[in-house]
């Protein structure tokens, strides 16, 4: 066991937990974040990609006990004062999504690509979210979503 402490979504968070828990099963199962989505337990599909200091990292494979003192942004937390996150928004105004399962991973994603890349091309897109599989969507939506927000998010 091992006492951690992090920063969650913007709040302080101290708990006790076994050196061998993964961010994913710390943020779904001691926290209750079940935005962040487990799919594979490998590394390979993306859907439970979170951001740790400002970076997307797929949390299935980072143990929490070694994120001492990092800040951690979840699907819960993008949104703010009730109001969602441009790429929230543009994932449901351009139904970048079907069944759900890979959403968040793929917002949390693509908020990343944003950062450095203010006017990504389709093919930028894909490159980025090529860690991300979807199974129902066929991508092209996904795209016009992350370019929506991206003309939302320079303004």
């Amino acid at each position: 066991m091992k006492k951690v402490s992090l920063e969650i979504n913007g709040k302080k968070v101290t708990k006790e937990i076994p050196d061998h828990i993964t961010l994913s099963s710390f943020l779904r199962d001691t926290l209750n974040l079940t935005g962040t989505h487990i799919g594979c337990d490998t590394s390979q599909c993306g859907a439970c990609v979170v951001h740790v200091d400002g970076k997307s990292i797929k949390s299935c494979t980072a143990l929490a006990a070694d994120l001492e003192g990092s800040k951690i942004t979840t699907i819960e937390g993008l949104a703010k004062n009730g109001k969602m996150h441009p790429m929230q928004e543009a994932f449901k105004k351009t139904h970048g999504l079907q069944c759900g399962f890979c959403t968040p991973g793929m917002i949390m994603s693509a908020v990343d690509l944003l950062k450095s890349k203010k006017n990504p091309s389709d093919t930028e897109i894909r490159d980025w979210l090529e860690g991300n599989i979807c199974r129902c969507t066929g991508y092209q939506n996904i795209v016009a979503a992350v370019k929506e927000a991206a003309s939302k998010m320079k303004s």
